[in-house]
Formats: C-alpha cells, structure tokens, sequence
C-alpha cells in the first residue's frame, strides 16, 4: 500500500469518526429534547385539567361574590364558557329579596337608616341587578332619550379608553342613566367621576380606604350600604357603588349648590382648592359628551 493510499484511508477514517460523534451528539441532544417534551406533556396533562377546574370555581366564586343577597341572579340565565355552561346553582343559595316592591330606594334606605338597617332587610332594585344589566347590554336595550347611536359611541369610548369589555361598559351606561335620572344628576357627569375615580376598575382602593368605581369611603358611609344587604361588602358591587357614589354627589350638591362645589366635597377638599380635582373631572365630562354627542346638561 503507497503513502497516497495510506494518506486517503486516514482522512476517511478521521471523517467517519467525526461524523459518527456527531451524530451521537445530535441523538443525545435529541434525547434530551424529547425527554422535556414528555416530562412537560406529562405535568399539563396531569394539571391543567385540575387548573382549569379551579378557573371555572374561581369564576363563579366572584361572581357570586360581587351578586350580594339584595340582588337575585335570573337563574334561566346560562352563564357560558368555552368550555361549556356553568351551573347558576352555586347561586341559589343567596338571600331573597325581601322589600317590597312598591318601595323606591331612597324610601327604604330611609327606613332601614332609622332603624338601624335590622338585619335581613334588603332593597330590590332591579337596575342594581349587574347580570341583568349586562344581559340588556348584550341586547342593546334602549336608554330613554338617547339614540342608540349615540350610546353605542359613548360605549365604544369607553372600553377603548379605559380597556374594559363593550358589555360592561355597556351595563355602567345603563345603569348611570338610570341613576342618574333618579338623583338628578347628569348622567355623563357619574361616568366622568368613575373615570377619574378609578378608571373604571370595581375593585380599586385607594391608600385612604376609598373603594369601588366612584372610590366611596366605606366607613365613612357605612350606613347607605346598609339598605343593601351586605353592608360594606357591597363596595365592590359595581352598580351598588354607583349608586351610592351618585348619592353622596348629589347630596355634595344640595348643600354647595355648585358643581365646583360639589366636586370639592366628593373629593374630601378642606381648603380654598381641590387639587384640580373638579378640573380633570369636567375635562373628562366634556370629552364622554363629544365622543356620545350627547348634550352636556347644565343646570
């Protein structure tokens, strides 16, 4: 055998050692690959199905937990999910309604008040019901004068400014004209007040203790939660805040008897100023009325 060919079979020999290591390095890489992706496989297929379980009682936990016993879930109302329906049975065991219907509002929170909101008392109020509002929002339920239009401009406004879904955006207009005509306020106004208080966030709190969509003081009016049956809980009940929040504005009104002055109070200023509270709140009721086209009122 000649140098030449001696030279050729080393240069053979040395590729098919490196190619026979590498591919060992690519079998052991791909080993250890698929080793992950059956570990990984393994743990979901074990966990998520429980994982998803927890998400669904977790959902219906907080949905139960923001219904207080005064407001009565329609249980013919499925409650879907990509996954299937969720039972409204979780649900049936809250408190019925136990005022009488002839009775408004500010007639039965009277009432409890002087009495000392005894306990089991409760206030129906149909439109504090946030199932039944979302249920008419989804169904585009008309709002008393106001083009559907121009509800569908403020709502579009809304969840896109303040990142929230068309339905519930929906549900806080609805309920704030509704509100609104109750207290005489300007329904515009409550929303401009939410945006500024919160951002539309139900569950916010402020270092002070404020809560809910309007930030209302919860110890400081305990009382106007009572007529609802889960007192200070009640706080975080979208609609129920509304509710009270407008209240305690037009109370802020009736006794500065200026808008200025009402803003100032329902934001707890003491001094000459408010801070440019009042400011930012009027700026965003001018921008919600030119996004609906809705007239500002200005009594």
């Amino acid at each position: 055998m000649t140098h030449h060919d001696r030279s050729v079979l080393q240069l053979f020999g040395a590729g098919s050692r490196q190619l026979v290591r590498l591919l060992a390095e690519i079998t052991h890489v791909s080993a250890i690959y698929l080793g992950i992706a059956v570990l990984v496989t393994a743990v979901l297929a074990f966990s998520v199905p429980p994982l998803r379980e927890q998400a669904h009682q977790v959902r219906l936990a907080l949905v139960s937990a923001l219904q207080p016993a005064g407001y009565q879930l329609p249980f013919d109302f499925a409650l879907d999910d990509t996954h299937g329906h969720f039972d409204a049975n979780p649900f049936a065991s809250l408190s019925p309604v136990m005022a009488s219907d002839e009775l408004t509002w500010s007639d039965e929170a009277e009432q409890l008040i002087e009495k000392g909101a005894e306990e089991g008392d409760r206030v129906d109020v149909s439109h504090l019901n946030f199932t039944r509002a979302l249920v008419d929002s989804e169904e585009e339920s008309p709002i008393p004068g106001v083009t559907r239009a121009q509800v569908q401009a403020l709502r579009s406004y809304l969840a896109r400014k303040y990142r929230i879904t068309s339905n519930v955006a929906g549900a806080i207009i609805g309920t704030a004209f509704t509100v609104g005509r109750e207290k005489d306020l300007d329904p515009q106004l409550i929303l401009a007040v939410i945006a500024i208080e919160s951002r539309y966030n139900p569950y916010a709190e402020s270092h002070v203790g404020a809560q809910g969509l309007m930030q209302v003081m919860t110890k400081v009016h305990q009382e106007k939660f009572a007529a609802f049956g889960e007192g200070p809980l009640a706080a975080v009940h979208p609609l129920a805040n509304i509710e009270v929040g407008s209240q305690i504005l037009a109370d802020c009104l009736a006794r500065r008897g200026s808008l200025d002055g009402a803003l100032a109070c329902y934001v707890g200023a003491t001094g000459p100023g408010d801070g440019g509270y009042g400011k930012k709140v009027k700026a965003e009721w001018r921008r919600i009325a030119l996004a609906s086209g809705i007239a500002i009122r200005q009594d």
